[in-house]
């Protein structure tokens, strides 16, 4: 089936359609109901879905409640797998179970056990999200900033218990207030292949002067300036490999553009909880030299 030309209307509706899966996985999202939200005709809209996403809607449905699914149980320990099954829409832990293992080739228990989130990234690898993210690379010259931090050690799926104790720090300080710093992060390394008590992570928010002391473990440090790749993520953080790997796979090796030795970082372009999470926007910046 040839590529749907590129339409903004078009686009806007399968938009809608999509983050309406997001936010309605234990829900009914049958073609009939999806095609009503995308408002195209219901004899056609199984093919025109198949072709814009690159999977058939049921796969693609399944796999979003697949994803949901895993990263509650990753995440939470005391998170059944009876809770993550009917909370992503599926009927029972069983059939649950047996759609989990198909996709991922271990049961949910295991998963959470020791999750292999390389397997993770190539089962959700999604023809559309790819595609999103190589048409939107930009080359950009970022100027070196200095930030506060509060690195996280430990898990990644703890992250945010760091963020919390640097949000109380910046309420408490002063210092980088949210609704005038930028707020990034910085990734020491893949959670995908770190062991998980090796994971660095830190969360930074801009400043302008120097970090008084203080019991929360908060720092100055500097995010370094110069050229950067940028791509921008739509959606929960906690899927951000999603963006970041088709970067990697796809655009870098065609780009005729070499890495510098930096971390990559993300500019957090949303706020919790003014934002739900499936509505963030998220910039991923990769430095090239």
């Amino acid at each position: 089936m040839p590529d749907l030309p590129p339409n903004a209307a078009y686009t806007q509706r399968f938009s809608a359609v999509l983050a309406y899966i997001d936010a309605n996985l234990e829900g009914d999202l049958s073609v009939k109901t999806l095609s009503q939200v995308a408002n195209f005709s219901v004899f056609h809209f199984h093919r025109q879905f198949t072709a814009y996403v690159g999977v058939p809607v049921s796969r693609y449905v399944q796999l979003m409640r697949l994803r949901l699914a895993a990263h509650r149980l990753a995440a939470n320990a005391e998170h059944s797998v009876l809770e993550a099954a009917l909370a992503a829409g599926f009927e029972s832990p069983e059939a649950f179970s047996r759609a989990f293992r198909r996709a991922l080739g271990r049961s949910p228990s295991a998963f959470r056990r020791q999750p292999d989130w390389q397997a993770w990234n190539a089962v959700f690898d999604i023809p559309h999200f790819s595609r999103s993210v190589i048409m939107q690379v930009r080359i950009v010259e970022f100027a070196q900033t200095r930030v506060a931090a509060l690195e996280h050690r430990g898990p990644a799926a703890q992250v945010n218990e760091s963020v919390s104790q640097f949000i109380a720090w910046r309420m408490a300080s002063g210092q980088s207030p949210v609704a005038s710093s930028r707020t990034f992060g910085i990734p020491y390394g893949n959670p995908d292949t770190t062991p998980a008590e090796d994971f660095r992570f830190a969360i930074c928010g801009e400043i302008d002067e120097a970090v008084a002391a203080n019991e929360f473990g908060v720092h100055e440090r500097v995010i370094a300036g110069g050229r950067y790749a940028v791509v921008r993520h739509e959606g929960s953080p906690d899927h951000i490999g999603e963006s970041i790997y088709p970067l990697y796979r796809d655009w870098l090796p065609d780009s005729g553009e070499e890495l510098r030795d930096q971390p990559l970082f993300f500019h957090y372009l949303s706020a919790y909880p003014q934002t739900p999470q499936e509505q963030w926007q998220t910039d991923i910046y990769v430095p090239l030299r």
